[in-house]
């Protein structure tokens, strides 16, 4: 790697612990990492690479904390338009029991490619379908994926152990035993799980659901992931039917539950966390147990809207993630941070989170849900991850008087013109730098068709 020079920038959002916003500041990158940000910084050499950021606004790269690659081939079913979890689930795992190595590679390519050229520089999967055939090399592909592109990336050895025969809701092609599910998910953490600042691979376990797997997986999951200090992650109080399935089944709500399992703790998060009630959202503070927030899926899939303000002003950790494709048929988080402010200030008024609050929601909150120090700010002796935004296009005429909050109240509805990952330029003027776009269309568009009409 070489060094870039990010030279007069309009604005440094930072995002650190002060909110500095720096005008006409530079921004000094060697290696993968930032040396030094302030005004009239010179290249390190003659190879210094500089970028003129006069029109500019520069932002911390965004980290996506929830997503189902996989789902982006079964985006836009006018079958599942409107139904609600259970039952979009139950549709769409007739179609997902035919995933392949090849759906798995394409799919994740596709939906790594939105993500960078919106400006997300580390993406979180959850992925839990493994099919009987096939599947044992699936997260292999999706880090063969990540690599291609250049993101940082956080895997997730997903399961799911109930099918239909035990009351869950998947067919039983594509549970498995907790044997082989503990068997690859040490695999993967000896073979990927990189622990060190600036890691490019991670591995956390992640079973699928209260109403997908066994009380012993969750156990031993949690066990597991302690012993090899790796973190826990699952959906949770997503639904009103979840609620009444762990109701009925176990005789608890679903935090209950998950806390009877071990399932609290700081290297925990939850995906969704709509449906908490307020003892349950201060147990949450106090043991600093995270939730990633959906909110174009949650909206999608008439889940409800989670109780952010509050969590925010509580001190519960919160990220923001786009979801599977299929409950938001995007990858877009730069979306997904709009829709965040929009709705909760239809829902919350004056109490909503404001534009910046939810940025911080997407870099540092993403960081801390995920254990990083070495990413979410722009800070010296911080990896070297950011996006950057062109603001002299006629969309943005009249709206530079608040560099912090302009992605949430106007919104960016075009590529970036910037993402740099570890010190990697991935995409520029848009474009991604690791594959030719046209090409990669023609390879995840061929992908999908083998996989649509097996």
């Amino acid at each position: 790697m070489g060094s870039i020079l990010i030279q007069n920038a309009k604005a440094i959002v930072t995002v650190d612990a002060e909110d500095r916003v720096l005008e006409q500041a530079d921004l000094l990158i060697e290696g993968n990492q930032i040396v030094q940000i302030g005004k009239g910084l010179s290249p390190k050499d003659a190879s210094t690479q500089i970028i003129d950021a006069s029109n500019m606004f520069v932002y911390p790269g965004l980290i996506n904390v929830h997503h189902h690659l996989y789902q982006t081939f079964t985006r836009n079913l006018p079958q599942v338009q409107k139904l609600e979890l259970f039952d979009w689930l139950r549709y769409l795992y007739e179609i997902w029991k035919g995933l392949t190595p090849d759906a798995v590679y394409h799919s994740s390519l596709t939906g790594i490619a939105d993500l960078m050229k919106n400006g997300c520089t580390t993406v979180f999967d959850h992925h839990y379908v493994f099919p009987e055939q096939n599947s044992a090399h699936f997260i292999d592909k999706q880090f063969e994926a990540a690599d291609r592109l250049g993101i940082r990336f956080v895997a997730s050895r997903g399961s799911m152990t109930l099918g239909k025969d035990h009351g869950g809701l998947p067919p039983m092609s594509v549970v498995q035993d907790s044997r082989t599910i503990l068997a690859d998910s040490e695999r993967l953490i000896d073979l990927y799980h990189d622990a060190r600042a600036g890691s490019m691979r991670q591995v956390v376990l992640a079973p699928c659901s209260p109403f997908s797997v066994s009380a012993d997986i969750l156990r031993e999951s949690a066990a597991l992931a302690r012993a090899r200090d790796v973190r826990l992650h699952t959906h949770l109080a997503e639904t009103k039917n979840e609620e009444a399935y762990t109701l009925q089944r176990f005789g608890m709500r679903p935090l209950a539950y998950m806390e009877s399992l071990g399932w609290l703790g700081s290297d925990v998060w939850y995906a969704h966390g709509i449906h908490f009630n307020d003892d349950e959202m201060k147990l949450l503070a106090q043991t600093k147990t995270g939730v990633a927030h959906c909110p174009i899926s949650n909206m999608k899939l008439s889940s409800g809207i989670a109780r952010v303000p509050e969590m925010l002003e509580m001190g519960i950790p919160i990220g923001l993630a786009v979801d599977g494709s299929a409950s938001n048929d995007g990858s877009n988080l730069l979306e997904e941070l709009r829709v965040a402010y929009l709705l909760h200030r239809l829902q919350s008024s004056a109490l909503a989170p404001t534009g910046y609050d939810l940025l911080k929601v997407a870099t540092r909150g993403g960081a801390q849900i995920l254990g990083r120090s070495d990413i979410g700010s722009l800070e010296v002796g911080k990896s070297a991850d950011l996006f950057m935004v062109r603001v002299d296009q006629i969309d943005a005429v009249g709206t530079h008087t608040d560099a912090k909050s302009w992605l949430g109240t106007v919104g960016l509805k075009r590529a970036v013109d910037y993402t740099v990952v570890n010190g990697r330029i991935v995409v520029e003027k848009g474009i991604l730098t690791g594959a030719d776009e046209g090409r990669l269309y023609e390879d995840c568009q061929a992908s999908y068709q083998r996989f649509i009409q097996q």
